[in-house]
């Protein structure tokens, strides 16, 4: 699968969480995000799982719209949050 993403930007309550970013992972290369809480991660894997909208910018994985095409991203991507709304009974 391949992840490219151009001038993705995405705020909350004008509190910039992305400004800008570039993100070119070609099919069969590994990479990973390191930085300290608050720096984006989440939400950058969030707007690449479909599940946020970005402000601006595009997204897109294996040459699907991550917003446009939002079920067919889903259909070949997997999410795993570290911290779960779910309550495991």
């Amino acid at each position: 699968m391949s992840v490219k993403l151009q001038q993705v930007s995405k705020s909350f309550q004008n509190l910039p969480a992305l400004q800008g970013v570039d993100l070119e992972v070609e099919r069969g290369e590994l990479f990973g995000l390191i930085g300290p809480d608050g720096a984006g991660k989440s939400t950058l894997f969030r707007i690449v799982a479909s599940l946020l909208l970005p402000d601006e910018g595009t997204c897109s994985v294996d040459g699907y719209d991550a917003i446009r095409e939002y079920r067919k991203v889903r259909e070949i991507i997997g999410y795993m949050p570290g911290r779960s709304r779910f309550t495991w009974i």
